[in-house]
């Protein structure tokens, strides 16, 4: 299945991403691919805001890599492998242990660099184009 979002402001920005945390059961691997300023974490921001989770906690894991925002049903992995250079990023943040939580949610800024896709887990792929005060298209795609 696949959706697209127009989103023409910040604030619609956010609405899409509580928009997708509401068809979050647990589990899933939100795979985030987009330029930079496309708004990948304005939209994370929006998905942990409509998991219950305060969005003005949520910051880019640009230098952390990983950033943990524990929830009342599950935990949410926000990874950033945009810093990330050679072989297996998927190693660098440790993304085999953080997977072992069957019911956490992972959402990866610039997916496109990881090499070996998780198996069993569900996938949702979010590309977004645009930046600054120009329109996004947001495409999710299940």
């Amino acid at each position: 299945m696949m959706r697209r979002i127009i989103s023409r402001s910040d604030d619609e920005t956010l609405e899409a991403g509580r928009a997708i945390a509401s068809t979050i059961q647990g589990g899933e691997i939100l795979m985030l691919r987009g330029g930079l300023g496309a708004g990948k974490t304005l939209l994370t921001k929006g998905i942990l805001d409509g998991l219950g989770f305060d969005m003005d906690e949520v910051t880019s894991p640009s230098f952390t890599l990983v950033n943990r925002y524990p929830t009342h049903e599950f935990d949410i992995y926000h990874i950033d492998l945009w810093r990330l250079e050679g072989p297996d990023p998927d190693v660098a943040v440790g993304l085999s242990e953080i997977l072992s939580d069957q019911a956490a949610v992972v959402i990866i800024e610039w997916s496109e660099r990881l090499e070996n896709v998780p198996p069993n887990r569900k996938i949702i792929t979010i590309d977004i184009e645009g930046d600054g005060d120009d329109p996004r298209s947001i495409r999710i795609s299940e």
